[in-house]
């Protein structure tokens, strides 16, 4: 196998591969990193991209799929789940017990009941998480600090954080830190080996893991100084861009 630099690159999905808007990917570069990923598997002359998100598993299995990558898990729902696309095998944390999913259950209950009426609903597909959305963003981020609140005095366990469009709500001991944990664990992969591209502070455990870091044009401006590289190019033409510079 030819010499490479890295085995693989941890990336994020939104902001990154997709935008953080509900507009239309890109095909035609995804298949270009899809490509890539075919290269990389047959010939090992460059590092394999592999994802993650905190995206519900099925959007997260899907880029997966559409990026090529049929050897290396992926981290979906910020560490809930671990998806093996050469088994085709889905692993939810195991320090996910019957407890927290009847916490995240009842803490679905409140949302519906207290903000629902005002316009706040919940990304389907996620299990053990919740993400709030309203479409007006600068309302949303209002509700940010009267959520946590709530959810501290109902004694629910969550880490609430906001994101570019959501308030994400997910269990304090699981977060792309230990699903990334469990995947390098079972890929046989480690941190002076890893590159890592990412756009939010949410992708901060991607850096933390990894020897290399790289950020999209469109990145937090609080998540660059972080970084290895800065791309001067957004979203997924940035990510090529990084990923050429890995070669």
């Amino acid at each position: 196998m030819p010499d490479r630099r890295f085995d693989a690159v941890i990336c994020d999905i939104d902001g990154c591969l997709s935008p953080e808007s509900s507009g239309p990917m890109n095909a035609g570069l995804l298949a270009e990193i899809a490509a890539w990923n075919v290269a990389a598997i047959e010939t090992g002359d460059r590092p394999i991209v592999t994802l993650c998100s905190g995206r519900p598993q099925p959007f997260a299995e899907a880029m997966c799929r559409l990026i090529g990558n049929r050897s290396l898990p992926i981290v979906a729902e910020n560490g809930v789940w671990l998806y093996r696309p050469d088994r085709n095998e889905y692993e939810r944390d195991p320090a996910i017990l019957v407890e927290h999913l009847r916490m995240v259950a009842e803490a679905r209950a409140w949302v519906e009941k207290e903000l629902g009426p005002r316009g706040v609903v919940m990304q389907p597909g996620k299990e053990a998480s919740i993400s709030l959305y309203h479409p007006d963003t600068e309302f949303l981020r209002s509700l940010e600090a009267p959520v946590r609140a709530a959810l501290a005095e109902h004694g629910w366990k969550f880490r609430v954080s906001m994101t570019w469009l959501y308030i994400n709500c997910d269990l304090e001991h699981v977060s792309k830190g230990t699903g990334l944990d469990r995947l390098m664990q079972q890929a046989g992969l480690r941190k002076g080996r890893l590159a890592g591209i990412g756009d939010t502070l949410g992708d901060v455990p991607i850096r933390e893991r990894v020897a290399w870091f790289g950020c999209p044009a469109n990145a937090d401006e609080r998540l660059k100084p972080r970084a290895d590289r800065v791309s001067a190019l957004p979203e997924v033409v940035g990510v090529l861009d990084l990923l050429r510079s890995l070669r």
